[in-house]
């Protein structure tokens, strides 16, 4: 299957039922009086995540969702029926973006979570609701409002803890496959990824986090060169990046020094925020040099680089040097989600206790 990461489709809430203008006849009840009831509400348009689903391909085949409007309201007082809301599944991750101004509605990040995309509109007033003592025989009723309705841009970010970042052919497919049980296509051609790939990698007991292959950078790629930045959307949620250089580059390609400064550059184009994020060196292929050549090469890449970040030197093809990233990377993400921990309770300490809300991210549609 495809991997589809955007699709647009269009909503449409039901409109609210008219108000009835009605009046009681019955034998012996003279002057009945008005008895026109309500109508009922729209259909509303909801949206919520589901953990089973990893594409959006079903989009490509759907696009129109339109939830039912409400009956109009009848005589004796009776309210018209409410139209049944729709719930649309999209998998976990994704953003949701109003089409006509770009304004981002929400994020669904977590299983269960909902959104309301589209409300129903509201049921029109029957004429029982105007009669008075002056006005004993209102012919007045309220129609329904229309139900809301716009175009909606979904956008999939795959939610990874670490994110791999290189050129095509740096040996992210083959580090994916060495640390996880993912096993993403391997070839010796660029471009060989096409779509993100995700794996999760056990550290140890109860330990484990989700790492993303993203196909290869290029330079000039916020240009649209190779296979642009598109899914650099991807990387995103990532706590840390891990950027994987091919230290015995082929001949007539750019130095591994010239790599990493060009992958910076379209990072930097793409998100700045994105740019600061900690990221990694990872050195790899030190299989394709004498072990004390390996060591020494990728001592002078870093120097020249004037790299501050932590770097390792791999080769994921023989797993050499793979089990201390993963390591590393797990102690550095759980440290940074007990500081995020610290941080939320810290701030929750802080908020006057009048102001305290109560949330509930995965409340159901009502």
């Amino acid at each position: 299957m495809n991997f589809v990461d955007e699709a647009e489709i269009h909503v449409a809430a039901g409109s609210g039922g008219n108000g009835a203008v009605s009046f009681r006849r019955e034998k012996f009840i003279p002057l009945g009086g008005p008895d026109g009831g309500n109508g009922g509400a729209g259909g509303s348009v909801w949206l919520v995540a589901d953990e089973n689903l990893n594409t959006l391909i079903d989009f490509r085949h759907q696009r129109s969702f339109r939830a039912p409007r409400g009956a109009n309201g009848m005589g004796q007082q009776m309210a018209g029926a409410g139209g049944e809301d729709i719930v649309i599944r999209v998998p976990v991750g994704t953003t949701v973006f109003n089409v006509e101004n770009e304004e981002t509605i929400g994020d669904l990040v977590a299983h269960g979570d909902t959104l309301l995309v589209a409300q129903g509109g509201r049921g029109g007033a029957g004429n029982v609701n105007f009669k008075s003592s002056t006005n004993r025989a209102p012919r007045r009723a309220i129609p329904g409002t229309p139900g809301e309705e716009r175009a909606l841009r979904l956008e999939l970010k795959v939610l990874a803890d670490v994110g791999l970042v290189g050129f095509p052919n740096a040996g992210k497919s083959t580090f994916i496959r060495a640390v996880s049980a993912a096993r993403p296509r391997v070839a010796d051609y660029p471009f060989t990824t096409l779509h993100p790939n995700l794996g999760v990698v056990r550290v140890g007991q109860d330990q484990s986090f989700v790492v993303a292959d993203i196909p290869g950078l290029v330079e000039g790629a916020a240009e649209g060169v190779g296979l642009g930045i598109r899914f650099l959307r991807h990387v995103m949620r990532t706590r840390v990046l891990l950027h994987l250089v091919d230290m015995a580059p082929l001949e007539g390609t750019d130095d591994p020094v010239e790599q990493v400064r060009a992958i910076e550059r379209e990072l930097v184009k793409f998100d700045a925020e994105l740019a600061a994020r900690p990221r990694w060196l990872v050195l790899n292929k030190s299989d394709l040099l004498e072990p004390g050549l390996a060591r020494d090469t990728a001592t002078q890449i870093v120097s020249d680089l004037g790299w501050r970040e932590p770097w390792f030197l791999i080769s994921a093809a023989t797993g050499e040097g793979t089990r201390e990233i993963t390591q590393a990377a797990m102690a550095f993400l759980e440290a940074d989600r007990a500081h995020e921990r610290e941080s939320m309770r810290e701030a929750q300490a802080a908020a006057p206790s009048s102001s305290a809300v109560t949330v509930t991210p995965h409340a159901e549609p009502e």
